[in-house]
């Protein structure tokens, strides 16, 4: 019975602290929040110019996948808080997407050399 007083007391100890340390947490200053808010301000400012401007083909996609992919990376760094956590989460929350997206690229390079070979064998074109 010994045993079982000093483990039901060993437990109310610990199942003080969790408490305390959570009620501490930490705490990001408002205004890297702010900062942040402001890059995304901007980047969508020049994300929305290059429409207006009138930009045209791979330098028009370039640059709204450039500004999509800077906004992204600025919300999960920061209001994801990924940029506080361990670097094997980040790994397994940023890796897949790279993956996917250097596929697409390799389909994007095998599309082109499929219309090429379509053009000089069958002589199509698009």
């Amino acid at each position: 019975m010994a045993e079982f007083t000093l483990h039901a007391t060993s437990h109310t100890t610990h199942a003080g602290t969790p408490a305390a340390s959570h009620a501490e947490g930490q705490q990001h200053p408002i205004k890297l929040y702010l900062a942040v808010w402001g890059w995304l301000f901007v980047l969508s400012t020049c994300s929305y110019l290059v429409d207006y401007f009138g930009l045209q083909g791979h330098l028009r996609w370039s640059l709204i996948v450039l500004f999509m992919v800077l906004k992204a990376g600025l919300i999960v760094a920061v209001f994801m808080h990924m940029a506080w956590e361990r670097l094997a989460l980040a790994y397994a929350i940023l890796l897949p997407p790279m993956l996917l997206l250097v596929f697409v690229a390799i389909m994007m390079f095998e599309s082109d050399y499929t219309l090429l070979t379509r053009i000089v064998f069958f002589r199509t074109g698009a």
